[in-house]
């Protein structure tokens, strides 16, 4: 009798345990998708300033490497990596490739983004993001 009543509560605390356990790992996901997003939107951001900040200039290309160049030494002082001047430069082309914010899918990854930039057809491109998000592809699906 007192072996049944063990194993019940084994099983059942077994079954407790799973439930709180898939909680703190559904957080963690969410967590991880928030600050992805949210460094997404950051990017877009940057390569908005950085576009508005070389419009002022008139020697556009030359002015332009100059601001990114400055601007990447000062921002990987202060934040480490993923700030250098070929990042500045993505996130630069990720607001020309996307310049309205609410066109871009928070599902995606910055990973996903660079990949897509590289697709030169705007048709195929949107193409991809919709296969993307629909069959939920990590970046590396999406690469292949």
């Amino acid at each position: 009798m007192k072996k049944n009543k063990l194993a019940k509560r084994v099983r059942e605390s077994q079954g407790f345990y799973e439930r709180v356990r898939k909680i703190i790992e559904d957080a963690r996901g969410n967590i991880v998708r928030a600050i992805n997003t949210e460094m997404v939107i950051a990017y877009w951001q940057i390569g908005k300033e950085i576009v508005q900040e070389e419009q002022k200039g008139k020697v556009r290309a030359e002015y332009g490497k100059q601001i990114l160049e400055n601007l990447a030494v000062r921002l990987s002082d202060d934040f480490g990596k993923g700030f250098d001047d070929s990042n500045l430069w993505n996130m630069r082309k990720f607001y020309l490739t996307y310049p309205i914010l609410d066109a871009v899918r928070r599902e995606l990854s910055w990973t996903h983004y660079r990949i897509l930039m590289r697709v030169e057809k705007p048709e195929a491109r949107s193409f991809y993001e919709i296969e993307c998000v629909k069959n939920n592809w990590s970046a590396r699906e999406l690469e292949r």
